[in-house]
C-alpha cells in the first residue's frame, strides 16, 4: 500500500495533458529519474499502437537511438501483455525474440499495458532475480497509471459536458416588451440535471421552459441537455404547445437513456398577458396575480415512460404586476438539520414578501432564503429558479380572463 500511495502521490504531482502520451511521458520520465533506483528500474520505453504494430516512440532517460523500432502485435509477449495487462519474461523463455530484445539492450522483457491498449510501457530492470517483487512493482505501476488516466478521462468528459451545459443556459434573457425575466441554476454535482431556457419566438410570443431530469450528475445532465436541444429544435410559433411536448416525449421515450425521466414545464407568453402552458409532470409553477396564488398544473405525465402520452394546454392571464415563478424540486425539498423541507409555503412567502419588479432580485432572494434554511452545502439536489414579471405599468388587455 505504501508503494501504491507513493506512486499515486508522485503521479498526482504531474501536470496532466489532454494528450495521453504527453501525460505518460512526463510520469515515466520522472519515475525513472526519481524512483527508478528504489523500484529497480533503470530505463523505460513508451510504445504507441499504429495499426498492427507497436512503435517505440520515447526512451527514458535519454534517446539511445531505438525510437522507431516496430514490434508486431502478433509477438507472443505482446499478445500475453494485451491479455493480462503485464508481462515478465527472460530472454530464454519460449516466444521471446532474443535478437530483438538484445537490440534494445535488455535481458528481460518487462512491460505493462495502458488501459486503452494504445500504449505500452516497457522497462529495463536493475535486478530481476526477485520475480515476486518485480511483478508486484509492475502491477502497482500499472494500476496507478491506469486509475489516474481513467480519472483524467472521466474528468475531461465531465468538464466537456459542463461546458456544453453552460453554453445552453442563457447568459441573459432576451428583451421582450412588458416583461422582466431571469433564471439561475445550482447543480448538486459538477454537472446537473436541471436546465432552463428562454426562446424568443417572435415579437408577439416568448417561450419559457424548465426541465428537471431524474437524479443528478452526468447521466441526468446529458438527458436534460437533449431535452432542451430537442425543445429548441421543435418549437414553432404556429405549432400547438401540446404537439411540441408530445413530440419531445416521443424522443425522450425512445432515447438510449429512456430509463431516466424528465419533468418539463413549457409556456408561451404574449405582450397582452396571455399565458399558454403545458406541465409535463413538473412542480407546478406559481402565478401570483392580484395577491392570489395559482398553481399551473394542466398538462400530463412526466416525459419518457409512455411515448404515446397525450398532453393538454392550460391558459392563464398575467395581468400587469403578475409574477410567474418556475422552480425545480431541489428548491422546495431542500431540508434543514432537522429534516424539515423548505416547502411550497416558504416559497410563496418569498414571492409575496414585496412588490417585485426586477426578476433577478426575486430569483436571488429565493436562493438566499433556501441557502439560509437548508443545512446541505452544496445542495443535495439540483436547484433552479426562473421568474417572469409583467411590468405593473403594462397596458391591461382589452379582453377577459382566459
Amino acid at each position: 500500500m505504501s508503494l501504491f500511495k507513493q506512486l499515486d502521490d508522485h503521479l498526482g504531482g504531474i501536470e496532466h495533458s489532454e494528450d495521453v502520451r504527453s501525460t505518460l511521458s512526463a510520469f515515466i520520465r520522472a519515475l525513472v529519474a526519481e524512483l527508478g533506483g528504489d523500484l529497480g528500474i533503470s530505463r523505460a520505453r513508451i510504445y504507441a499502437k499504429e495499426q498492427d504494430e507497436y512503435v517505440l516512440v520515447e526512451e527514458f532517460p535519454g534517446d539511445e537511438g531505438h525510437t522507431g523500432i516496430r514490434i508486431p502485435i502478433s509477438y507472443e509477449p505482446v499478445q500475453e501483455l494485451l491479455t493480462t495487462g503485464f508481462v515478465l519474461h527472460y530472454l530464454g523463455d519460449p516466444g521471446v525474440d532474443q535478437q530483438l530484445e538484445a537490440t534494445l539492450g535488455v535481458s528481460t522483457f518487462a512491460a505493462i499495458r495502458i488501459f486503452d491498449g494504445r500504449h505500452l510501457i516497457a522497462f529495463s530492470l536493475l535486478d530481476s532475480s526477485n520475480r515476486d517483487h518485480t511483478v508486484f512493482t509492475l502491477n502497482t505501476i500499472r494500476h496507478v497509471v491506469n486509475l489516474s488516466l481513467r480519472k483524467q478521462r472521466l474528468e475531461d468528459r465531465v468538464a466537456q459536458t459542463r461546458a456544453i451545459q453552460q453554453s445552453l443556459i442563457p447568459e441573459r434573457p432576451p428583451v421582450f416588451a412588458g416583461y422582466d425575466m431571469w433564471g439561475a441554476t445550482t447543480p448538486a454535482e459538477e454537472v446537473g440535471g436541471d436546465l432552463y431556457d428562454f426562446i424568443l419566438l417572435s415579437e408577439r410570443s416568448m417561450a419559457v421552459a424548465v426541465a428537471d431530469s431524474a437524479g443528478h450528475g452526468l447521466p441526468a445532465a446529458l438527458q436534460a441537455r437533449d431535452a432542451i436541444i430537442g425543445l429548441r429544435m421543435g418549437v414553432e410559433e404556429q405549432l400547438r404547445i401540446t404537439a411540441t411536448v408530445e413530440k419531445l416525449n416521443r424522443v425522450v421515450g425512445h432515447s438510449a437513456l429512456s430509463s431516466r425521466f424528465i419533468s418539463l414545464f413549457y409556456c408561451e407568453v404574449e405582450p397582452n398577458g396571455t399565458l399558454v402552458y403545458c406541465n409535463a409532470g413538473h412542480n407546478p409553477p406559481l402565478l401570483l396575480r392580484n395577491e392570489e396564488f395559482f398553481e399551473l398544473r394542466c398538462g400530463g405525465m412526466i416525459l419518457g415512460p409512455n411515448p404515446d402520452a397525450r398532453y393538454e394546454r392550460g391558459y392563464m392571464l398575467m395581468e400587469p404586476g403578475s409574477i410567474l415563478l418556475l422552480y425545480t424540486d431541489g428548491i422546495v425539498e431542500a431540508e434543514d438539520a432537522q429534516g424539515e423541507a423548505f416547502g411550497l409555503q416558504r416559497l410563496r412567502d418569498v414571492c409575496a414578501a414585496k412588490n417585485w419588479t426586477v426578476a433577478r432580485e426575486l430569483v436571488d432572494e429565493v436562493f438566499r432564503a433556501v441557502r439560509g434554511f437548508a443545512s446541505a452545502d452544496p445542495p443535495l439536489d439540483d436547484q433552479t429558479v426562473v421568474a417572469v414579471i409583467r411590468d405593473p405599468d403594462s397596458s391591461a388587455p382589452t379582453f377577459g380572463t382566459c
